[in-house]
């Protein structure tokens, strides 16, 4: 049996703990791989492959949980995490779509500069 390991409900996300998590590129990562997948979807945290430390990784899926961004749910042995999709279009309307555009100008941009630079 599956628990949440936070009672978030279908509370409000507030502007200030979404921006503070957004603001490290490994926790915009999951929200962009997130949010480019099917509605629903839940993930392990270690299927990010994010290169941090265990620690690191607990830590950034915490602060992503407690801005509401995640749902992490506990399964014993392992955790999965899906994006609180309409709970964010509801509070934050927006919001996803900006922060998936930002990321992708960004790539392209550093490719760019990348590419240029040979």
């Amino acid at each position: 049996m599956s628990k949440t390991t936070k009672a978030t409900g279908d509370g409000e996300l507030w502007l200030g703990p979404v921006l503070e998590a957004l603001a490290d590129p490994h926790r915009r990562r999951v929200v962009v791989e997130l949010a480019g997948a099917a509605d629903g979807t839940e993930r392990t945290c270690q299927s990010f492959e994010l290169p941090v430390s265990k620690s690191s990784l607990t830590y950034h899926f915490r602060v992503l949980e407690e801005s509401g961004l995640i749902a992490n749910v506990d399964y014993g042995n392992r955790r999965g995490v899906s994006l609180r999709r309409d709970a964010i279009e509801r509070s934050l309307p927006g919001l996803l779509d900006a922060v998936t555009e930002g990321e992708r100008r960004s790539v392209g941009a550093s490719a760019t500069s990348t590419g240029s630079a040979s």
